[in-house]
Formats: structure tokens, sequence, C-alpha cells
């Protein structure tokens, strides 16, 4: 007997692999392996990227903003969900226009002043086109989820025409990785419906962690500026 998890993305395929995909992504490209191949072929050009910034950065002020780098392709079973939660049909059409988080690439730093350098760094990319930016730094979600979101687009070339490919990108820094996770596990656990004090607690371990990173940044900077004065004396 298939498993449950193999089952759901059969039929994920074959809600979607006969559809059509919408005219402005690209004609002619209308199966779900083709659009997949797409969206694998973006977060292969836009981690190069990432790798490349961070590694210029190591090399002309010996710092690395980036700790580590996550990407991954949302599930089949994942993606016909999120469209029949926000009252779509399930079709390929839909799936590349109302889904952006299809590809995603995460990015974790040490501190939150990496994460707008990080994100001033990507928008400078001449082939990267920021579609959209959502802060959820500075405007934390109710839940206390707290990450730096940006929506661009990368041309794919292929053999007979270029396509533009969306790629969620999120930065957040450690701690705000660590809560992120938890938060995810445990939603899950509950299928998107924990008891109220789970949610509560979480909140208070959301301000536990900015309070963490906001003292993390500040004894940073305190060293840079010690080792600075030591350079000077």
């Amino acid at each position: 007997m298939p498993s449950k998890p193999a089952a759901g993305i059969r039929q994920a395929r074959k809600e979607m692999g006969n559809m059509d995909v919408a005219d402005k992504f690209s004609e002619g490209v209308e199966s779900w392996e083709t659009v997949i191949f797409l969206y694998n072929s973006a977060l292969k050009e836009v981690g190069t990227k990432l790798e490349i910034l961070n590694d210029e950065f190591r090399h002309i002020h010996n710092y690395n903003p980036i700790e580590y780098i996550k990407s991954r392709i949302k599930t089949a079973e994942s993606i016909v969900k999120k469209l029949k939660r926000n009252h779509y049909e399930s079709t390929i059409e839909n799936m590349v226009n109302h889904v952006n988080d299809i590809a995603g690439i995460r990015l974790v730093c040490s501190f939150t002043s990496d994460i707008y350098r990080l994100a001033e760094m990507i928008g400078r990319q001449n082939d990267l086109t920021v579609v959209s930016v959502k802060d959820y730094i500075k405007n934390p979600k109710d839940s206390g989820y707290k990450s730096y979101h940006m929506l661009v687009t990368v041309p794919i070339f292929l053999t007979d025409r270029v396509i533009d490919t969306k790629v969620e990108i999120q930065i957040r820094t450690i701690a705000m990785d660590f809560w992120a996770s938890l938060e995810h596990k445990i939603y899950y656990k509950f299928e998107g419906d924990a008891p109220e004090y789970i949610s509560r607690d979480l909140r208070e371990c959301a301000g536990i962690v900015s309070m963490l990173d906001a003292k993390m940044l500040s004894l940073n900077e305190a060293i840079l500026q010690a080792r600075e004065e030591q350079k000077d004396s």
C-alpha cells in the first residue's frame, strides 16, 4: 500500500498536471515537472549569488554575515493545501500566480544588523527584481513571528526563451530561526489550532528572543569598538 505522503503528491500532480500555466509566467510550460524544474533552477541561481556575496564580504571585511543557508521547494501536497485554504482551484496557473513561496531560501545571520545589510546587498543585484518586501522584524506577526521576507524574480535562461521565476528569501537571526522552527513544529502537531496557553507562551518566548538579539548586537558592537580602540592605542 502506498504511503500517505506519496499518495498526496500523486493526487496533487493529478490535480495540477494537466492545466496550462499562466501566460505571464511562460507560454508552453504546462507540466508539473517543467514548473518544478524552473523553481529548482531559480533556487540554484539565487543560492549561488548569495554564496558569492558572503564570500566577497568575508574576503573584503574578514567577516561573513551569513551563518548558513537553507533552501527548499514546497511539496505538491503543501501547494494544494495552500491553494484550497485560500479558496483557489488546484491548477498550475493558480499555483504560479498565487503561491509565492514555492521556491524558498532562508538566510540565517548572527545579528539583526546583518539582516538589513544583506537585504540591501540583494536589492542591488542587477539581475534580481525585488517584487515585494515584508518586514516582520519591525512589524512582527501577532504570534510573535519575526523575519525579513523578500520576494524576488530571477531570469532562467532556457534554450528557446527566458523565464522570470519567483523565489522567496527569508532573512533572520539564529534566535529568530530557532523560535520559528519551534513554532512550526508545535502548530503542525495541533494542525494550526494550538491551545491558547501555548500561543501565549510562544509570544512570551518571542519577546525573550528579541531581547537576546538586542543584547547580542550590543555586545558585538562593544567588541568591535574595543578592537578599534586597541588599534588606535
